[in-house]
């Protein structure tokens, strides 16, 4: 796929793998709309990836909104040549096992991951498909197929996204769509996780710290180069499949 021109939707953008992602996106020659909650760091990171010379604009809000998914579907048609977009937001909430977890911070963490990602697929393709090409990518994680206590609502909401995804590909062949698993990335979710607190905070301080200390972590920048390399080469393979950073390297 030619990436310059081309219009992205970028969600958790403001930090992390998203923002790097953004950023090299950019220096290919792509037009972006990047979302995230926080409006400061989302600003900054707008601002790096206008430096390449592209369009940018940004929506500060709840993904898993139907007003943010929609705005931000039309900014990307009204820049032109809206060509896809990358799920990467999410939220883990680590710590608590599941009985010790708030409605409120499971409903979060369904929301930034699963539902944030019906919104972007409810309001972008249809646009897509009048184009009749485009590409659908979600960030899914290794936590889908594991019961590792204190990551229980995470797990749940990765396991339906990466589900909907495979349904996505299903009803809309059109539309390149693939789970892009990057691995241990460093970013806060996996800081979170080496310090939660909670019933189940032993078992994650146990894994995550690891990472850490064997030096596993995959940095933000490498994580997001290989997305885009997958992008570039040749996405349709994994059309339907998990694909990781493994092929983008």
């Amino acid at each position: 796929m030619e990436l310059k021109g081309r219009t992205f939707i970028v969600t958790g953008a403001s930090a992390g793998m998203g923002r790097a992602l953004a950023v090299q996106l950019s220096r290919e020659g792509s037009n972006l709309v990047l979302n995230a909650r926080e409006s400061a760091p989302l600003t900054r990171a707008a601002a790096e990836c206008e430096a390449a010379g592209v369009v940018v604009d940004y929506v500060a809000g709840d993904a898993g909104l139907e007003r943010t998914a929609a705005d931000v579907v039309a900014k990307a048609v009204q820049i032109g040549d809206f060509s896809g977009f990358v799920h990467n937001a999410g939220v883990v909430r680590p710590g608590p096992y599941l009985w010790e977890l708030s409605q409120d911070h499971f409903n979060e963490v369904m929301a930034a991951n699963l539902l944030a990602g019906y919104q972007l697929v409810r309001f972008a393709v249809p646009e897509l498909l009048k184009r009749w090409e485009g590409i659908a990518v979600f960030v899914g994680s290794g936590a889908a197929e594991i019961n590792l206590p204190g990551i229980g609502a995470y797990s749940v909401a990765k396991a339906a996204e990466e589900h909907m995804a495979r349904q996505l590909a299903e009803e809309a062949p059109q539309i390149v769509t693939l789970v892009y698993r990057p691995g241990v990335v460093d970013t806060r979710l996996q800081a979170q996780a080496r310090e939660a607190t909670g019933g189940a905070a032993k078992f994650l301080h146990k894994e995550f710290r690891a990472y850490k200390d064997r030096g596993m972590l995959i940095s933000p920048a490498d994580a997001a180069g290989a997305l885009v390399r997958i992008i570039a080469r040749n996405p349709d393979k994994f059309h339907g499949k998990i694909c990781t950073w493994r092929d983008g390297n």
